[in-house]
């Protein structure tokens, strides 16, 4: 599009005034082409490169005033052939109130090249500073410079930008009051910032101060901006109160988008009154100008844009996993104790699902069915053991990630440094407990029943070549290792997916629909509904984390074979509960063998494996979701350290 190496002679030579819109817009894009790319020897010390060109630029223009006169005379001709509002009004702001609408509108600027046969000065405005260091030089003009920049808009009408400036501002008041009285928003909103009704009195605020700008009315402008700028500061902190609300009852991120665009148009009405009321405008000007650039390349950045907007969500599901997670660890003998018992239900259930997952593979499903049904096995017994309340030991390290960094948030502290310890100690002991209390049983009872059915039907339920197969799966220096890692995203999936699963259901105020809403409650009755309100508010995140972990566990290893990637699964209790069975068909014997003892090494790693990459993804994650910078790890892991020599059992087991 543009051709770095046309001198100034070549560019001034080419500028047309009468040529057509598209030919002097892009006239103007070589302009700031050649402007950004001055030879470095040429730059003085400190100085932007384009401001030397700038400077060049002037120099020759005020020794030729006929290239001056055509040179200005292009840029009002563009100025009059162009919808300037846009650019005051649009840059930087969605067209609509949704943030995946921005989105798509983000990657479309990003994948589509742009065309300079355009009458939207905003769309010319990105072609024209498409550089992120355009904003920096911008900026970096003096006063003696920018005084000098008026020889470049001698043919421009002195008046004609606060025209389209004004302009903006009514579009941007109008945006503003839509806004704010929006039912989502304005019921968000603190009550008593809303009780003199600032954002109903913004468009007439704005119609007496653009009235005393029209007449020039001095007496009766400073009074009218004061108001106005007073309901403008009014509506900011009102729109600042709906993050609050929003942290209490469930956090929407389109909400979020909503509230930041309606802060950033009263931020550029300011910018603009700020240039309307001044009496020296051009550094104002030239402020609006450099603002402008920066958020036209904020705009282009997909990163920028869910990073701001998902921390929000992000935080909250981490709080909401927090406060699962506080039930999984354990900080007495009384409280070891019962986590081992409930440990040992959820072994119980797993040895159960075992057999289960075999009798699927023998129905010789197609992949994708098999896949299907597993996963409903393994989703019906997490949900089972939710609903007895046991537990299963790997899904704990998501859970309690969370509540392990809201104590790294004092960790500068002494004191603080020592809960955190503590904090590691109770984790690692409630780890052990759940994994010991779900192998004690699990391995046991499926040896039972596979003695059982010997001595019954003379066979094992489950028969030698799938213990074989087990043996040959399980295998230390096989991928299975590669799985338990695999397995060990997919726990800290099933975290997330519940926690935004509980954010949806407390923002949309189910529990509170299940409670009061007619139908239900003459159906069921008053009572039992709000019975059925409390259990369904205290249940959502445990049945969804269960089902979705199943669920996952079954289908995403069948649906990623269809991309010809031999993904597997390897949970460490479904693992202990083959090998029982596979020990079970083939005789105890085997136990004197080298495939088994490399099967109970596999084991321990797909333990530690599923453990360490489950927690250590929802540690990460709840870390930046409060913007914790883990900077002093040397005295946190000296303290972990020290803690191991001097009560290395306090990690195993809990002090009197």
């Amino acid at each position: 599009m543009t051709n770095r190496n046309w001198d100034l002679t070549a560019l001034l030579n080419a500028a047309d005034p009468q040529a057509a819109l598209a030919e002097r817009n892009l006239w103007l894009v070589r302009l700031l082409e050649w402007l950004r790319h001055a030879p470095r020897e040429a730059t003085a010390a400190g100085t932007p490169l384009p401001l030397v060109r700038l400077k060049h630029l002037l120099n020759v223009l005020e020794r030729h005033p006929e290239h001056a006169f055509n040179f200005s005379s292009v840029i009002a001709g563009v100025w009059n052939d162009v919808d300037a509002v846009s650019l005051f009004a649009e840059v930087g702001f969605a067209p609509r109130m949704a943030l995946w609408h921005e989105f798509l509108g983000r990657l479309r600027r990003r994948v589509l090249p742009a065309t300079t046969d355009t009458r939207d000065l905003a769309a010319l405005f990105e072609l024209l500073f498409g550089d992120e260091n355009d904003e920096d030089w911008i900026a970096a003009i003096d006063d003696e410079l920018l005084g000098r920049l008026g020889l470049l808009f001698t043919a421009a009408p002195d008046d004609g930008w606060r025209v389209e400036m004004a302009a903006a501002v009514t579009v941007l008041v109008s945006s503003v009051h839509a806004a704010g009285l929006s039912g989502p928003l304005r019921v968000r909103m603190d009550e008593l910032l809303l009780q003199d009704k600032p954002f109903h009195q913004l468009p007439a605020a704005w119609e007496a101060v653009e009235r005393a700008l029209a007449q020039r009315e001095d007496d009766v402008l400073a009074p009218s901006l004061q108001f106005l700028r007073a309901l403008l500061d009014r509506c900011r902190a009102a729109a600042q109160t709906v993050p609050e609300h929003l942290e209490a009852h469930g956090v929407s991120v389109d909400l979020m988008f909503s509230v930041e665009q309606l802060t950033a148009r009263l931020d550029r009405i300011e910018a603009l009154l700020a240039c309307l009321v001044s009496d020296a405008p051009q550094r104002e000007l030239l402020r609006l100008v450099a603002g402008l650039v920066r958020v036209v390349h904020e705009r282009r950045s997909l990163r920028t844009l869910f990073a701001r907007h998902y921390s929000l969500l992000a935080r909250k599901v981490a709080e909401r996993s927090a406060e699962t997670g506080e039930h999984y660890i354990t900080r007495s003998r009384a409280e070891y104790r019962d986590m081992l018992q409930r440990a040992a239900g959820g072994g119980a259930v797993i040895a159960g699902t075992t057999f289960l997952k075999f009798f699927i593979g023998l129905l010789g499903f197609t992949a994708f069915w098999g896949g299907f049904w597993a996963g409903v096995n393994y989703a019906a017994s997490f949900v089972l053991i939710h609903l007895l309340h046991w537990t299963v030991a790997t899904k704990q390290p998501a859970m309690t990630a969370p509540a392990m960094a809201d104590k790294l948030l004092y960790i500068d502290r002494d004191d603080g440094l020592q809960g955190f310890v503590d904090e590691v100690t109770h984790l690692t002991r409630s780890q052990v407990a759940g994994i010991i209390g779900n192998l004690a049983l699990a391995a046991p009872l499926v040896l039972a029943v596979q003695g059982l059915c010997w001595l019954a039907f003379g066979a094992p339920l489950v028969g030698e070549k799938d213990a074989q197969y087990v043996l040959h799966s399980l295998d230390l220096f096989g991928p299975s290792l590669l799985f338990a890692a695999f397995t060990g995203t997919l726990l800290f999936a099933s975290s997330l997916i519940a926690g935004w699963v509980e954010n949806w259901f407390v923002f949309h105020r189910l529990d509170s629909a299940i409670a009061w809403n007619p139908r239900i409650v003459s159906l069921l009755g008053r009572g039992r509904a709000q019975r059925w309100s409390h259990w369904w508010r205290a249940n959502i995140s445990g049945l969804t984390a269960n089902t979705s972990l199943g669920l996952m566990l079954g289908l995403v290893p069948a649906l990623i074979g269809f991309f010809g990637l031999p993904i597997e699964v390897r949970h460490v209790t479904l693992a202990t509960g083959q090998l029982a069975a596979a020990v079970g068909a083939l005789g105890v014997g085997v136990m004197t063998t080298w495939a088994f003892w490399s099967c109970v090494l596999c084991i321990a790693g797909i333990g530690m494996l599923n453990v360490g990459v489950s927690f250590f993804c929802a540690f990460k994650v709840a870390l930046r979701s409060r913007g914790v910078r883990l900077a002093d790890r040397k005295r946190v892991y000296a303290a972990i350290r020290q803690r191991l020599r001097r009560e290395p059992m306090s990690f195993l087991i809990p002090p009197k």
